[in-house]
């Protein structure tokens, strides 16, 4: 059946806003070349997609876009951690501003030195995670971004990597439309963390294939903030190995329009991935998570949890999918969504889902909305403590169980920090 020209037209406009690549032979022109068949065949996201009537997609398909660059002179989150860091400019990547790219137990190399190689180990990862994402649900954003992506990091741990990787995006242009694509696998029994924050550009679409192999680790904090009017949409793609670890924590606060994508696959026995996020959003705030979690093995865990903080008109959606096929008995799939409305003005839309092929299965999905406790409110300030300082005392409380998804301790109390500073602001 044809696309609606609606669909093939935004295809389209989404090629167009974008160069053609430099490589077009060899395996990394071809993985461009398929995506880009596979954004055409399926078109641009519209508001009538299951999956989209949250969240209309019309920003990220307009042919121009622009974002107020924000000054501040607040610390960088993670500033205090030991860390390698990689810079990204309104997209591209910034040798001078970053570190040497050697680190003892990783090989770094950019994107578009390892898609010049014939022979290279990212061929299996490149663009091969992402369309597995596809199927059943369709993600042309992560398409186009596979299509035309020519900037981003090749990642492998071989071992234990004794700092994290520090990407760090910079927003200067108020127009810049940014596509950055990392590739990263963690052999067998190796560990890897990777830090993520900046607001990156005006629009900024991002995607992450990460293969973690048997009895690997891999770690993920983000945090989204600073220049409130950005637009971005974000995946990450990860296929799990036998007894193997992922943890990814998102922070975001600011921004007109967020959607964050997570497709995760358990392909090995007795893996576990948690997969968190804490927002909070004031005004034409528009926060999007969006998870599909795959089980295709025995004995693996998965565990989604979201808490969403609104006020004065601000939107937080979140959809999640766990999928137990016919085989992944014993799984433990663990996925709770909630919202805190500060007012009237400010909605929470939820739609979890649970699809089971299996019986031997212990799988719950909860999702609850609403407003501040008033008895605890009650409590506090009758013991002094000022109502706006009470007010945002239980916000952290409500946010906390999501930040306690980091690995890192100390990571987890710097984002805490990070949020108690936002809402400081915010009470004025």
């Amino acid at each position: 059946m044809a696309l609606p020209a609606q669909k093939t037209d935004g295809a389209d406009l989404l090629l167009a806003r974008h160069p053609s690549p430099s490589v077009t032979t060899g395996w990394a022109g071809e993985a461009q070349t398929y995506a880009r068949a596979r954004l055409q065949s399926m078109g641009a996201p519209q508001r009538r997609d299951e999956y989209w009537k949250f969240t209309n997609p019309a920003l990220l398909i307009d042919p121009e876009t622009r974002a107020a660059v924000l000054e501040t002179d607040k610390v960088p989150v993670f500033d205090a951690v030991d860390r390698l860091k990689m810079v990204f400019v309104d997209g591209k990547f910034s040798a001078e501003l970053s570190d040497d790219l050697s680190l003892e137990g990783v090989e770094i190399e950019h994107l578009s030195d390892a898609m010049s190689k014939d022979i290279h180990w990212v061929r299996e990862v490149f663009g091969v995670l992402e369309a597995r994402g596809q199927t059943p649900v369709a993600r042309p954003m992560a398409a186009l971004n596979t299509a035309v992506a020519q900037d981003g990091l090749v990642i492998r741990a071989t071992a234990e990597v004794s700092r994290p990787i520090s990407m760090i995006y910079i927003h200067q242009d108020d127009s810049s439309d940014a596509v950055i694509h990392h590739a990263i696998r963690v052999e067998e029994g190796a560990s890897l963390t990777i830090l993520e924050n900046g607001p990156a550009a005006a629009r900024f679409n991002k995607v992450m294939e990460i293969e973690v192999a048997d009895r690997a680790a891999f770690n993920h904090v983000r945090a989204q903030g600073r220049d409130h009017e950005r637009k971005a949409t974000t995946h990450m793609f990860a296929v799990l190995g036998e007894e193997s670890q992922l943890k990814s924590f998102t922070l975001t606060v600011n921004g007109v329009l967020t959607r964050n994508e997570a497709v995760i696959e358990f392909k090995g026995d007795n893996a576990s991935a948690h997969v968190a996020g804490a927002a909070a959003g004031d005004g034409d705030f528009h926060h999007d998570d969006t998870v599909f979690v795959t089980h295709d093995a025995v004995n693996c865990e998965s565990r989604q949890v979201f808490k969403k903080v609104l006020r004065n008109g601000a939107t937080g959606v979140f959809q999640g999918k766990i999928l137990v096929k016919a085989d992944a008995q014993k799984t433990d799939g663990y996925q709770i969504s909630q919202g805190l409305l500060l007012d009237d003005d400010s909605q929470f839309l939820a739609k979890p889902e649970l699809e089971i092929y299996a019986d031997d299965v212990a799988c719950s999905h909860g999702s609850t909305c609403g407003a501040v406790d008033e008895t605890a409110l009650f409590y506090l300030t009758s013991r002094g403590v000022p109502r706006s300082e009470a007010q945002d005392m239980l916000v952290l409380a409500f946010l906390d169980e999501a930040i306690q998804e980091i690995e890192d301790d100390a990571l987890a109390d710097d984002i805490r920090a990070r949020l108690q500073a936002w809402m400081a602001r915010r009470r004025g």
